[in-house]
């Protein structure tokens, strides 16, 4: 599977990097923007986003609309990363069009096996 992911903290994307290194089956690309994950998504071969609710700029959200919104990666489905876990915030982020939310801080031991235990087959 092939996931693209975009955190705007190099500490994250460096925990992302590990943590779902240890599935075999995922290769993750890594962005610090939802910027320069939209531009690569376009290019299409994803499988699936793992977002950052929380970035500067373009937010996760924002990133998600504008996914869903283009023809090219409207199928993509998306996952977001929020340390904000109140019904209200997860419910406003599952209405942009993603799947599932995953609390942080997360696991790094249990990441690979809690994304796809969301992801659709």
């Amino acid at each position: 599977m092939r996931l693209l992911c975009a955190d705007d903290e190099p500490d994250i994307r460096t925990i992302l990097e590990l943590a779902l290194g240890l599935d075999p089956g995922i290769e993750a690309e890594l962005f610090d923007s939802g910027a320069a994950l939209l531009e690569r998504a376009r290019r299409g071969g994803a499988d699936a986003v793992l977002l950052d609710a929380m970035m500067p700029g373009m937010d996760g959200a924002e990133t998600c609309r504008r996914l869903k919104a283009d023809p090219a990666t409207a199928y993509l489905p998306v996952v977001f990363l929020t340390a904000r876990a109140q019904r209200d915030e997860v419910d406003g982020l599952l209405r942009t069009g993603a799947i599932a939310c995953l609390a942080k801080p997360f696991d790094p031991m249990t990441l690979a096996a809690e994304l796809r235990a969301v992801l659709p087959r």
